[in-house]
């Protein structure tokens, strides 16, 4: 079978199968601070494909998503082609990251009027929905729900609120289950053939969402997580200047942050990591 090469992201390469089905590879390659590393985290890709397929399987009756299967590497997924739409869809429980800054600034965070006297990290009365843009470079930037609304259209985006929340809420109560909290995460959603919104890229991973230990979390402060903050804190400590080419990373640094990602998908599958290297479609249920 020809597989044609796409385009490289920072993480995955994208190749066309044929005019229907794309093949969606992740590598083992880690970016902080928008700049790709010289070194790569044993694994990782697997740890990506493994969750999202697992994520795909569990939400699948809110929304359709691309997955068609995993190939038997456990870092590529064949999918089927959409016509993405231009925002990204985010929901949030918590209060953190860049929903942090604009509350600390604002009181709001992508046109919600939050209570007052909310900390870093407190959970929120109820999941929201902010919708940012996708960059090119650099950060994506949060924007209000009107000029989302100006990019998609009210009606479709109504139906996107909808979604990311549903997506968000049952995926926050299962890993509530295993002992993570799902501060916040990203979804990308795209149109099928038929008009048909539909769940794409991945979901549900350390590297689109913030994943907190339960038993540790504690309002007020920024949490531990499951995620590069690793990474990040120790580029921090470098003295880089945060443009490429990066820090290589030492051998400590990358072990760590593997076992976080694999500390992660075995809570949230109940999966020995080893079985699904093994045998990637035991995602699959």
């Amino acid at each position: 079978m020809h597989e044609t090469h796409l385009a490289s992201g920072k993480v995955r390469e994208l190749y066309a199968l044929d005019d229907d089905r794309l093949l969606l590879v992740a590598s083992d390659r880690i970016s902080t601070f928008d700049v790709v590393l010289p070194t790569e985290i044993p694994d990782k890709g697997r740890v990506l494909t493994g969750l999202s397929g697992f994520w795909f399987t569990l939400l699948h009756a809110i929304v359709p998503n691309h997955m068609l299967g995993l190939r038997g590497d456990g870092r590529t997924m064949e999918c089927r082609r959409l016509e993405m739409l231009p925002i990204e869809c985010v929901g949030r429980g918590y209060l953190a990251g860049s929903g942090w800054k604009d509350y600390q600034a604002t009181g709001m965070t992508s046109g919600h009027r939050l209570p007052e006297g909310l900390r870093e990290s407190d959970k929120l009365p109820e999941p929201i929905f902010t919708p940012a843009t996708k960059a090119q470079t650099g950060h994506d930037e949060n924007i209000s729900r009107d000029e989302a609304a100006e990019l998609v259209g009210a009606e479709r985006l109504g139906e996107v609120e909808r979604i990311a929340i549903a997506l968000y809420a049952a995926a926050a109560d299962h890993a509530l289950t295993r002992g993570i909290i799902i501060a916040d995460t990203k979804f990308e959603l795209g149109l099928d053939a038929d008009g048909n919104l539909v769940l794409g890229d991945e979901a549900l991973t350390p590297d689109s969402s913030r994943f907190w230990p339960a038993d540790s979390y504690e309002p007020g402060r920024t949490q531990d997580s499951f995620d590069k903050q690793f990474v990040r804190d120790f580029c921090e400590q470098t003295g880089w200047d945060k443009t490429d080419p990066g820090p290589e990373l030492p051998e400590d640094v990358v072990m760590h942050t593997r076992s976080k990602y694999i500390e992660a998908f075995e809570r949230l599958t109940t999966i020995p990591f080893p079985a699904y290297r093994e045998n990637p479609s035991v995602v699959l249920g």
